[in-house]
Parts: C-alpha cells; structure tokens; sequence
C-alpha cells in the first residue's frame, strides 16, 4: 500500500552507472511517511503537522540576550543589569511538555537520530530572529572524557552539526573542550552550577587559532540558568573570538516570583 508514496528519485541522486547514491538514498527515504515523534499520527515529517501548531509558537516573544519570556520584546530587566557574556540566545521552546520528554529521550536514552529533527526546528527558529550576525563557526558544549564515554555521543555535538550543515558552516568539536567531569547539574541552583563549573571549560592552543577573531554560535541542548553558556562563552572570548551567540532547543523558564 505505501508505494503510492513513493517518487522517483531525481536524476542527480544516483552515481555513475545508475546506482542509487547515498544522498539519493537519503532524499527517497525522507519522502516516506512516518509516526510523528509525539503524537504517532502519520506525516511526512517526523513531528506532524498538528503537533507543530500546538507546540511551537511561531511569535514568542523573549529577552534576546538570555531567551526568557519577556512581555516588551526587547532585553529584560536583568539582563540590563547584568549583561550575559554572551550576545544573544536563541531558542525553540520552554523547556516544559513535551519538549522536555522529547529532549530526555534524545539525550539520555540512547536516540541521538532526534538531532537532525530537532536541529532541523531550531534552525527554522533562528531564521525568524532577525540581525543576527553570521557566526563563522559551529561549536558545541562539551562533555568531559568521562560523560562522553558514559553517555556515548555528545548530544550537543549531534545538534551542531545538523546545524552547521544546515547553515554551510563549519562545525568543530575541538576548539572548546571540558577539563574535568563535574557532578550532573540536574537539581542544583545557579550558585551550586557556577562551582561546579569553575575552570572547567578550556580552550587548547589548536583551539585557540579557530576561535581568535571569529563569531561563534555555541550549541546546546537546554539553557537552565546560563552558568554553562556563560562559563563556555568567557573561555571562548579569552581565547580571542570576536562574539558568541547561544542556541539551544529550549530554555527552562525563570520560576515564579
């Protein structure tokens, strides 16, 4: 019955000698119909259509150096106060259902294909944001030696990748890097996270000649209160980058006053 689904694929996608290409293989396959990662109902994306109406907001309204919610479009009281390191964050969503369940499958059980997917969303909203400046380059948040080897892929990294790919940029995983495991910072409030995170990030000296100059977009998964963008954002501006910007798939809202 799913033939009906099914197109040709174009000329171009297949090698010499008419043997489909890896590419080709990838455009065909991406035309099939598929559950949607949230709801089941068949579409042909992987989060359907009635899903995205339900759960993105095409015109929230943030703060557009930390990414909370902000009723006045432009930078909040606090970041008035005390300027990020960072230029401007960019995110999908709130870190709230169903995001935080969908995020919780791509990075702690084993389900790195979500980051094409949710690369893909990200991107879409950071292509609304208007004046951002071009990054030259694609960073990810690091894992220690230790997580990485726990976990087995770098969940940040898979999203930056999409995303630079997605952008004709370059991605690099080695200008910024992690000295030492830390305890998870799931639980703890920002003065425990900014301990935690003291001198853990590191940028060596190979790093140091990617980074000098440049803009960056550093990625990661979820923003809770910022230590972990700013500590990486700081050890990317020592080591000479000219600006940083934050994109991350969602953003843990402030809690109620």
């Amino acid at each position: 019955w799913w033939i009906q689904y099914i197109e040709p694929m174009p000329d171009d996608s297949t090698q010499r000698g008419g043997a489909p290409s890896q590419r080709g293989w990838r455009r065909w396959l991406g035309r099939l119909p598929r559950p949607c990662v949230l709801c089941g109902q068949w579409d042909n994306t992987s989060l359907c259509r009635d899903c995205r109406q339900r759960f993105i907001d095409p015109t929230p309204i943030r703060c557009p150096r930390c990414a909370l919610p902000n009723p006045t479009a432009g930078t909040c009281g606090a970041c008035l106060e005390t300027p990020p390191p960072f230029s401007h964050c960019s995110t999908l969503a709130d870190y709230r259902f169903p995001w935080d369940q969908l995020i919780g499958r791509f990075k702690f059980r084993q389900q790195p294909e979500l980051a094409q997917m949710l690369a893909g969303l990200l991107a879409d909203a950071i292509a609304q944001q208007a004046g951002l400046p071009r990054p030259h380059c694609v960073l990810p948040v690091p894992l220690s030696p230790a997580r990485l080897a726990e976990r087995g892929y770098n969940q940040a990294w898979e999203l930056a990748r999409h995303l630079a790919r997605r952008q004709g940029l370059p991605a690099r995983a080695d200008c910024l890097l992690r000295l030492r495991d830390t305890p998870h910072q799931v639980g703890l409030d920002r003065r425990a996270r900014a301990r935690n995170l003291h001198d853990a990030m590191w940028v060596p000296p190979e790093g140091r000649r990617g980074v000098a100059g440049c803009q960056l977009a550093l990625v990661d998964d979820v923003m809770t209160t910022g230590v972990t963008a700013t500590a990486a954002t700081r050890a990317l501006l020592d080591a000479g980058a000219a600006g940083v910007q934050v994109w991350v798939l969602a953003r843990t809202p402030a809690p109620a006053a």
